[in-house]
């Protein structure tokens, strides 16, 4: 029973990374769900760290256990880490594999129970039908029966099955976050992947094909449960078959409707966020490296589209949180890949991913079927979209779907650069654009372009029905005083 703990927490590997690496300060990370077994790791850890050590490295070291961070289990909670002052942080559980910002991180994925033999025999059965190539994708918790499942198939490098590959285990923090702003540097267990094909990385697994080949070409077999790394390669591959082997069933789902329909819903989401004024930038994610980039990137995107942002901190956010904000016509959730998809019908506003935001606000962008979830490949993307939309015309009223007709976009750089965007006079500009001209049609009773709602957070507070207490500057003298009843409340003085 100790052999089998020690084994699924990966103890003795922990122990030689903590003393090849000489720390003494190493912050233990566990998600909620294995909170419970922490002071059993750490007792684990102690022990095997008096075991291996020599008379030369008699320092102490100190564990310090963390539950889960703010936004998600899956990143790392450096915030959390560098508050005790920790040299590394050692990660247990479910992860996205996001880089960090300053500290180094070990990642141990757990060891869920599968069946080989019935895995690879579904696996089989299933192929044997199709001529397509499979690639063989999985859930990191899995990541220990690749080995035997490689044996079993016989396979070492066929064509007609592949297998990605444990992206690291151990990442140290890139100095420029833009150098690896979602696909981390690792650090001992690398990864090479071949210079001469297509390299592809999602989930903390990475993979190449060979050239001239595409990943629409394969039949995706996905090892695991259908939680958010299996919702990333449904989306982000949504051209390709995919096929999914649930090892806790011991059976196989082929059936993704409710998948592709998240699909279809992310892109009206997408045309609903077109008509936003006020955006909301929601700070999913304190610890991957790049959040700042990509937060100052959307800014100027959404500033250049003639919109208003404004940044909100509230850890994970919920329809109760995000209802303090009403003014905020929709909102863009900055975080890692596996916890961006914020979807249900109690938000008042939409809620959408950075690679959505950049679809929504670039003029003449337009949704190709490609969907992608890493902040390198946003950043990139909307690179293209700019250089190809500097010849549009900006002034060009765009045809919106949910008001039935061409809309113009208010452009607030014009008050920004003539310094009236945070003046005293900001609530009459709101006031003289309710008069704002309209372009009609030849009748002059069918509107043709239909200026939009509220475009800043005064605006909207100008057009509310109640505004809180509003005082009567014209007079300020001070109002009597008024004696109240007294007595019990079963009965008054003056009843």
């Amino acid at each position: 029973m100790e052999m089998e703990f020690e084994s699924r927490y990966e103890i003795n590997r922990t122990a030689e990374f903590i003393i090849s690496k000489s720390f003494t300060r190493i912050a233990l990370q566990f998600p909620d769900e294995l909170l419970k077994e922490s002071t059993k790791v750490v007792r684990a850890l102690k022990s095997k760290l008096k075991e291996m050590k020599n008379a030369e490295s008699d320092r102490e070291v100190r564990f310090f256990i963390m539950a889960d961070t703010t936004y998600g289990s899956c990143c790392v909670d450096e915030v959390g880490a560098l508050h005790i002052d920790s040299q590394c942080v050692v990660h247990y559980g479910q992860t996205c594999l996001s880089p960090t910002s300053v500290l180094p991180a070990f990642f141990v994925f757990g060891k869920a129970s599968i069946n080989v033999s019935s895995c690879v025999k579904h696996l089989l059965d299933y192929t044997s039908k199709s001529d397509k190539p499979v690639m063989i994708l999985y859930g990191l918790e899995y990541a220990h029966v690749i080995p035997s499942i490689q044996q079993e198939l016989g396979l070492s490098k066929t064509e007609k099955f592949s297998v990605a590959n444990v992206l690291c285990s151990f990442i140290t923090p890139s100095k420029d976050p833009r150098e690896s702003m979602e696909h981390p540097r690792p650090s001992g267990d690398e990864v090479s992947l071949s210079s001469s094909s297509r390299s592809y990385r999602l989930g903390g697994l990475a993979w190449d094909l060979p050239e001239g080949s595409k990943i629409e070409d394969y039949l995706l077999f996905w090892i695991g449960s259908d939680n958010s790394a299996f919702a990333n390669v449904v989306l982000t591959f949504n051209g390709c078959d995919v096929v999914r082997y649930d090892a806790e069933e011991d059976s196989l789902v082929t059936e993704f409707t409710q998948q592709r329909r998240i699909l279809k819903r992310r892109y009206y989401l997408v045309e609903k966020a077109k008509d936003a004024n006020i955006i909301g930038i929601l700070v999913g994610t304190l610890g991957v490296a790049g959040y700042l980039h990509m937060i100052h990137h959307m800014q100027a995107l959404i500033s250049a589209a003639g919109k208003k942002s404004y940044i909100l901190a509230m850890g994970r956010p919920n329809p109760a949180k995000l209802a303090n904000f009403p003014e905020c016509d929709v909102f863009i959730y900055i975080s890692c890949a596996q916890t961006a998809l914020l979807d249900s019908k109690e938000f008042m506003a939409p809620v959408i991913t950075p690679f959505e935001a950049n679809l929504a606000f670039s003029r003449g962008s337009e949704w190709t079927g490609a969907y992608l979830m890493h902040f390198q490949d946003v950043i990139i993307n909307s690179s293209r979209s700019e250089s190809e939309a500097e010849n549009r015309s900006e002034e060009e009223p765009r045809f919106s779907f949910f008001q039935g007709g061409y809309v113009e976009d208010h452009n607030t750089n014009d008050e920004a650069e003539n310094g009236e965007e945070d003046t005293g006079d900001t609530m009459a500009l709101v006031q003289a654009a309710e008069k704002a001209l309209q372009l009609r049609g030849k009748d002059h009773h069918n509107q043709l372009a239909k200026q939009t709602a509220a475009k800043s957070g005064p605006e909207y507070f100008l057009n509310r029905a109640y505004r809180g207490l509003e005082l009567n500057s014209d007079n300020t003298s001070p109002e009597p005083f008024l004696v109240g009843r007294s007595g019990k409340a079963s009965g008054y003085k003056h009843e």
